[in-house]
């Protein structure tokens, strides 16, 4: 039996609340006794204390209960909460502790970190937010004023912060990098990583280690040259930076992906192209979405490299084009290469990599475990490499269709009959959504996308930082969109369950000790599912489009599960402005 709750209130309908919290107890219908409290200054002092966070509760997070001190979880990236209080046997009780409503009503991609009862979260726009976790009361509400911002791809997103001693760590969508001061939310330095008026801009969220604040680029869009920079944590001052594109891009003229299936290159027109225009490094993209997993042990960073510029017309960037739509690893103290796999040579079909990468133990092609690296990737496969040598150890069952894989685009308008059809879109596969793991049963856990398009190619030079697809796709009236929750054995590659859903999933995905999967949809509901089997054992409608990673974490010996709810620019669901924490009595 699925057990339901709905956002709403007797008296007050909490989505139209803005910048402040609603709490009550879940009755029939929905929450009663419910009480706005506006503002940071009307607000009761809250009880939360702010606390440093120390190198070694970082490199522990993987068994801390208490806290939720990374995007993804901890370092390597499982997205797996070691604690059970919540758990199928009563996962049924779940209803909201509190609501917070912030002040931007535009899509919401935040994972909240929570630290010793503080959380932080992010929204559009790149406002930051402190509030107590166990109240959802706010405690300081960072607004950054946001120098021209030219361009920025899918949305003015942001996808969370990094906590480090006693500042967080924001980038902004003018392309800053911005640490704060933990107590109060006021600046303490800054650093500009790139020129917006080129395409840069920063939507993910920063990582912290051994005393560095690394960060990607976005971009891929615009002609940049993809980044991965390190800051001295406690002055911003510039540690080492990697060009994720090489001044020699060519790589080897591969005519296959990793899956060995043909892509059907025309590698002597590319080599004419070559000899005629040079190589492309200098605009060929390489955005970096997502964060790095981190092997401390070894002082190794894996991160996944994202589409080549311009999308969809190869003609201008002949060769395979390093290092986008791959798996990098980097020594952490100096940021040099040490290996890399591309999942994608000469990528036309905007099917770079952008999931974030998930360093597990996993059988190799003998049986044998070894360290190993996961991606999923938009491609519709999760994809275990070696981590000593970046090698490809097995790629899974596809999750998504992979019908007509590789059409390439054709030079015609967009709908029309005779273009290429894609499967399954531009958007997946696995978008940027981090998928979670469960390493006591070598389970990946992903949420897809299904979107058939058209696609078409046009040739167009660089034009100087703006929009630069060589192309368009196009969402074909009249066919099925949808998504799924998929389970896959990453020690086999075989998936163990599937649950479809009425609309393509963008957002994230958490497993828990408890036996618990929670993930939400573009249609409002939050769910949790039986990580066995995949049975739905509750769900919750949040007035708003569920497509942000969940956390949890535990104050005062109580479990929370905690979502942001509003919506996603780039499937254009509903959007809102809710960060929503449940319980159990």
């Amino acid at each position: 039996m699925v057990m339901e709750g709905t956002l709403m209130f007797k008296h007050i309908n909490c989505t139209m609340l803005l910048g402040s919290v609603c709490v009550g107890a879940l009755v029939a219908g929905g929450l009663a006794q419910a009480q706005e409290v506006k503002g940071a200054s009307s607000m009761t002092t809250t009880t939360a204390a702010i606390t440093p966070v120390s190198q070694q509760q970082l490199t522990n997070a993987h068994k801390d209960g208490e806290n939720f001190l990374h995007t993804n979880g901890n370092y390597e990236q499982t997205r797996f909460y070691p604690n059970a209080q919540i758990n199928r046997g009563n996962v049924r009780h779940l209803h909201p502790a509190w609501i917070f409503s912030t002040e931007v009503k535009e899509s919401l991609e935040t994972s909240p970190i929570i630290v010793n009862g503080v959380m932080y979260v992010t929204t559009s726009y790149s406002h930051v937010y402190a509030l107590d976790a166990k109240t959802g009361q706010e405690i300081w509400h960072f607004k950054p004023k946001l120098g021209p911002v030219t361009t920025f791809c899918c949305g003015p997103n942001n996808r969370g912060v990094a906590v480090y001693d006693d500042k967080v760590y924001v980038g902004t969508l003018d392309a800053k990098l911005v640490a704060l001061d933990a107590k109060t939310g006021s600046v303490v330095w800054e650093q500009q990583v790139g020129d917006p008026e080129k395409g840069y801009s920063e939507t993910m969220a920063p990582t912290a280690a051994d005393g560095k604040i690394i960060i990607g680029t976005n971009g891929g869009e615009y002609g940049i040259r993809g980044f991965v920079k390190a800051y001295d944590a406690k002055d911003g001052k510039p540690l080492w930076s990697f060009d994720t594109i090489p001044e020699n891009s060519v790589g080897v003229w591969a005519t296959k992906d990793a899956t060995g299936r043909d892509e059907h290159r025309d590698i002597e027109a590319e080599k004419a192209a070559l000899a005629k225009s040079g190589d492309p490094y200098k605009t060929l993209g390489g955005a970096v979405w997502q964060n790095p997993s981190i092997d401390l042990a070894a002082k190794r960073i894996y991160f996944v490299v994202g589409n080549p510029s311009p999308d969809l017309d190869g003609a201008v960037r002949p060769g395979d084009n390093l290092y986008t739509d791959s798996l990098v690893s980097l020594d952490l103290d100096t940021g040099k290469y040490v290996c890399h796999f591309q999942f994608v040579p000469h990528d036309v079909w905007d099917l770079d990599a952008v999931s974030p990468t998930v360093l597990v133990n996993a059988a190799d092609k003998s049986g044998k475990m070894v360290p190993a690296v996961l991606h999923a990737g938009k491609t519709g496969y999760i994809y275990v490499n070696d981590r000593k040598d970046c090698s490809l150890i097995r790629y899974s069952d596809p999750m998504v269709d992979q019908k007509g894989r590789w059409t390439l685009p054709t030079p015609t308008k967009p709908l029309d009959p005779n273009s290429a059809k894609m499967f399954p879109g531009a958007n997946g596969g696995v978008e940027w959504s981090p998928i979670a793991t469960d390493p006591n049963h070598g389970m990946a856990y992903a949420i897809n996308l299904h979107q058939p398009m058209t696609y078409t190619v046009a040739n167009a030079p660089y034009p100087d930082g703006k929009l630069w697809l060589g192309g368009a796709f196009t969402i074909i009236p009249g066919e099925e969109s949808f998504g799924n929750v998929s389970a896959v054995n990453y020690n086999t590659g075989k998936i163990a369950w599937q649950v479809k859903t009425p609309q393509p999933m963008i957002g994230g995905i958490l497993a828990t000790a408890g036996g618990l999967v929670f993930t939400g949809e573009a249609n409002g509901w939050f769910k949790a599912y039986d990580d066995a089997n995949g049975k739905a054992l509750w769900q919750f409608q949040t007035g708003a489009g569920v497509n942000a990673p969940p956390s949890s974490y535990m104050v005062d010996g109580r479990q929370y599960v905690v979502v942001g709810s509003g919506g996603n620019a780039q499937i254009d669901s509903k959007r809102g402005n809710n960060i929503i924490a449940f319980t159990v009595e």
